[in-house]
């Protein structure tokens, strides 16, 4: 069988154009697996490998400004601390500049092969957490920023973050190009294999976190293994017992969220001018109209479960300042806990750049590109919106707040373990972007050789050092008075 040329008319994404003489075919469209092929190689003609090295920032381009303009939707009072957690490090700025990196993005040369993004897919945004089945899985498990956009942008955006960290932990030039290509190879490779594989085994398919960790064995060292295998037996106990005798207290015979503000403020405290009775009223609202998004048996799940309290809650780096609410509900005497965390959902820091989402609720479009990316999704997962004390109408995505829930400590990392975690956020962001994107087109298009994982090498080390400029920035931009920091610590 031959492989026919596809032709179509230019056509728009993002900032950008798609080269003219090479088109993303539609949802719609059925292409032969050899089509799908020439597909990807004459993108690769369009859009060389090599090209995805390159990076060349706007005389413009405003890091500052744009964090700035993102305040203005945020609860004043925690801006500042949100600027404070950005300035610890170069790569907690990191964590909080999925803005600025986008508008960057958008401006380097392109594939246009469409996959459902993360949209801020730094190595934090990895980790593990507990399956339906009540396995510790390993996932992408932020999806603020999701929507469809080119696949690289996520691989870039991991790539970077990979050097950035490297740096803070004073890796070696050497050490951080070998993490970088672990990561691009990883997801290079993991795509070649999903092309191979049918598309219900790629849907299918999931990383065993303590199952890879044993693979990985041999390559670690004793001591680190023994630690790796610490770490993950302590993530069985995050779940909402733990959070239980965490978060709370026994006051006048009644569980009550510990106040400690302003990290965890609870919501009496908040609305401090709105009667308790009314404010419970208007929260069973909300909560009604969460439980209509959840499938039916998870829903009579959580109708079994009576709403204690609710706590406004400070959460991550880059998120702080939205509005976050956690939610004590039990099912029993006070002794069958659960935990769930409403956030709330604004509009993608992509939108500008790869176009509006199809979902009005941003909670739903968070929800629905969780599910197309994750192996394994919370079963508490669902979304709701809200009308606040100040009347405007916001949309919240609402999730366990504790479920097994394990994030890598990366400040802790050697090179030859960011390396092997490197290797796991590669596969793990290839087997997203194959479950949405076409697997078989970004595999030829991607090839056997290590073009790619080197051009990404390159974009990383060079975005590492424009990341550092721009925390620079910030820095002195507090210190003139244009935006303020804090620290909550």
């Amino acid at each position: 069988m031959t492989a026919t040329k596809i032709t179509v008319t230019d056509r728009k994404f993002g900032a950008r154009a798609f080269p003219p003489s090479v088109a993303v075919p539609t949802a719609t469209e059925r292409l032969s697996r050899a089509d799908r092929v020439a597909l990807g190689k004459d993108v690769r003609e369009a859009t060389p490998l090599q090209a995805h090295g390159e990076f060349q920032p706007g005389a413009s381009r405003d890091p500052v400004g744009l964090l700035l303009g993102q305040a203005e939707s945020r609860v004043p009072e925690l801006v500042p601390i949100r600027h404070g957690r950005m300035l610890v490090s170069p790569f907690t700025y990191y964590r909080g500049a999925a803005l600025p990196m986008a508008a960057d993005l958008a401006v380097t040369p392109t594939s246009g092969l469409w996959v459902q993004l993360c949209g801020d897919a730094h190595l934090s945004n990895f980790g593990a957490f507990a399956s339906p089945e009540r396995q510790l899985v390993f996932d992408v498990n932020d999806f603020d920023e999701t929507l469809p956009g080119p696949f690289e942008w996520d691989v870039k955006r991991l790539a970077a973050s990979l050097a950035v960290a490297g740096r803070d932990n004073d890796f070696s030039d050497k050490d951080r190009r070998k993490i970088v290509l672990a990561a691009a190879g990883g997801y290079r490779k993991a795509m070649h294999d999903f092309a191979l594989q049918p598309l219900l085994d790629v849907w299918y398919a999931h990383l065993d976190i303590e199952e890879a960790v044993g693979e990985f064995r041999s390559q670690i060292k004793a001591k680190r293994f023994q630690q790796a295998e610490g770490l993950l037996a302590k993530a069985h106990t995050h779940d909402s017992t733990q959070a239980l005798g965490k978060l709370t207290t026994v006051v006048d015979g009644r569980r009550r969220i510990l106040s400690d503000p302003p990290t965890i403020v609870p919501v009496e405290e908040v609305f401090s001018d709105v009667q308790a009775d009314a404010l419970y009223e208007l929260i069973g609202t909300v909560l009604g109209k969460y439980r209509r998004t959840l499938q039916s048996d998870r829903r009579h799940l959580l109708n079994q479960f009576t709403l204690i309290q609710m706590a406004r809650k400070v959460v991550g780096v880059g998120s702080v300042g939205t509005r976050a609410w956690i939610a004590l509900l039990d099912a029993g005497d006070g002794v069958e806990p659960l935990f769930l965390q409403a956030k709330e959902a604004q509009p993608s820091v992509l939108v500008d750049y790869a176009g509006r989402s199809r979902y009005k609720n941003q909670g739903e479009r968070v929800v629905a590109g969780q599910h197309l990316m994750q192996a394994e999704s919370d079963i508490f997962l669902g979304w709701t919106h809200a009308t606040g004390a100040d009347g405007v109408d916001r949309d919240f995505y609402v999730r366990q707040l504790r479920d097994w829930k394990f994030s890598a400590p990366i400040e802790m990392m050697r090179p030859s373990g960011m390396l092997l975690y490197a290797q796991l956020c590669g596969w793990t962001l290839a087997r997203a972007h194959a479950r949405s994107g076409d697997r078989i087109a970004l595999a030829a298009y991607l090839g056997s050789s290590k073009r790619f994982d080197h051009a990404i090498a390159d974009f990383a080390e060079t975005y590492a050092d424009q990341n550092e400029d721009d925390f620079t920035a910030l820095q002195t931009a507090v210190k003139e008075g244009r935006a303020e920091a804090t620290t909550d610590i």
